[in-house]
């Protein structure tokens, strides 16, 4: 299982068990946050500790987990980022538009507000 989702009483903990996030599995990555979606879940944090690598089908499938959470008036929040994946999601400019923590207890408190 390339992503563990947990259940929680105020969001989804998506964690990512991938090395890199890219074509290969973030169409993994947006049917699990589609499943979140259609549960009624719409506050999502995605754990990238152990991601170390980016590309921009992982960054699509982020940017599909923001939208979904958005459009339901839910929260989105990433955690862990690596080095190599801040500075992509740098590079695209994404930081200005994606709540950015660097723990997941940092991300629990976002949720919880």
């Amino acid at each position: 299982m390339n992503f563990v989702v947990t259940e929680n009483t105020h969001f989804a903990l998506v964690t990512s068990k991938v090395d890199k996030l890219d074509a290969s599995n973030a169409s993994d990555l947006k049917n699990e946050l589609i499943i979140l979606n259609k549960k009624g879940i719409n506050s999502i944090v995605i754990d990238l500790s152990a991601t170390k690598y980016c590309d921009s089908s992982g960054l699509s499938a982020i940017l599909v987990a923001n939208r979904l959470c958005k459009d339901t008036n839910g929260k989105f929040a990433l955690s862990g980022l690596q080095a190599n994946v801040t500075k992509m999601i740098a590079i695209s400019q994404l930081d200005k538009v994606l709540s950015i923590t660097s723990s997941i207890e940092e991300a629990t408190a976002l949720m919880a507000n």
